[in-house]
């Protein structure tokens, strides 16, 4: 079965989330059409548009939005991709990216959540995260000691 037929059926059914792919990582996918099926799945209308596999208009009228995850192989210096690529509503799986950092996976959930912030903060101050990502990653590791060990990996 195709995904974005997979997609739909679990929209249609009321589900809340499906992993989509990543784009970044070792679960990566072509980057127009992961971000066709992310639209298909949050937003309430969508265009047809063949260049992200979006062959239909489709209204989904109130049914509530399905949230993207990503995970596979993903890691703090995928944070300015990933926050640039999913936007706020999305989830992002840190397996290995967690518990492979060298202090254990409390630290290592602490360096993903202060990239994706550092993330969050520079896109919404305008900065470019697909150029200036690996410096705001340099920059938000000063004042972590979890994310500069993190990022040493």
């Amino acid at each position: 079965m195709h995904f974005r037929v997979l997609a739909k059926a679990l929209h249609m059914s009321g589900g809340d989330h499906i992993h989509v792919g990543t784009v970044v990582g070792k679960l990566e996918g072509e980057c127009e059409m992961t971000l066709g099926f992310v639209d298909l799945l949050r937003d309430d209308f969508i265009e047809k548009d063949r260049s992200r596999d979006i062959f239909l208009t489709q209204g989904w009228v109130s049914m509530p939005g399905v949230l993207p995850v990503a995970s596979g192989g993903i890691h703090v210096w995928h944070m300015p991709a990933l926050t640039e690529i999913f936007g706020d509503d999305s989830v992002l799986q840190f397996g290995g990216g967690t518990l492979g950092h060298p202090w254990g996976n409390a630290p290592g959930a602490v360096a993903n959540r202060v990239a994706l912030e550092a993330c969050v903060q520079a896109r919404n101050e305008g900065r470019d995260l697909s150029r200036e990502g690996n410096d705001i990653i340099r920059e938000a590791r000063k004042w972590s000691p979890e994310l500069a060990a993190a990022c040493e990996i």
